[in-house]
């Protein structure tokens, strides 16, 4: 999903970057959203910069689900909001073969 929302934004990372990616559950109630570091660019105070992909589906159980991809202050990589509309645990991703 990352690199689908990267292929459709103004914004690039070399796969060496993107190989070495880190991830981190955020405390969304269920939802799925990931804190991203990319391990070279992270020794400063992390902010929020810019939205820079989104995607919207149906889940399984016809619950809108927003999926953004979101860049620091610095142009880093920063998160991977995923929100369901009734802010209710998220049920499945999207399948990738049918993006």
């Amino acid at each position: 999903m990352i690199k689908y929302l990267i292929s459709k934004s103004n914004v690039s990372f070399s796969d060496t970057e993107l190989d070495g990616l880190e991830v981190e559950p955020m405390d969304d109630g269920g939802m799925g959203s990931l804190l991203l570091f990319l391990k070279e660019n992270t020794n400063y105070k992390r902010v929020f910069g810019d939205e820079v992909a989104e995607y919207i589906y149906s889940d399984v159980d016809n619950v809108e689900v927003n999926i953004t991809l979101n860049i620091d202050s610095h142009g880093n990589l920063f998160e991977l909001d995923i929100w369901r509309v009734d802010s209710s645990p998220l049920v499945n991703l999207p399948n990738m073969d049918n993006i």
